[in-house]
């Protein structure tokens, strides 16, 4: 029995993606004046390790859209903020590249 084959699992979304790259986007607004490399390198980096460093928000209904929706402004957006801050201080101290 293959699942992938049987059922959409396309519908199966960690809802903290796409707060992490909407937290990310805001923060490199101004990444040149910081000193903070925006290659896809580093930023992919960022997002790896700022994703790791929180609890995942799946979804696979209308009504799992809404409540991850409802989390922008809560705790949990604020645990989003710091895990990117976190990760883009990281990443700006040790880009993985020269």
């Amino acid at each position: 029995m293959e699942l992938r084959q049987m059922y959409d699992f396309s519908i199966l979304v960690n809802e903290a993606e796409r707060m992490v790259l909407d937290e990310l986007d805001r923060q490199l607004d101004d990444a040149e004046s910081q000193g903070i490399c925006t290659c896809e390198d580093c930023v992919l980096d960022m997002a790896a390790l700022a994703l790791n460093s929180i609890k995942p928000l799946y979804r696979v209904s209308l009504l799992g859209t809404l409540y991850a929706q409802a989390a922008d402004g809560t705790e949990y957006a604020d645990h989003v903020r710091k895990a990117v801050e976190t990760a883009v201080d990281k990443v700006r101290k040790n880009p993985s590249h020269d």
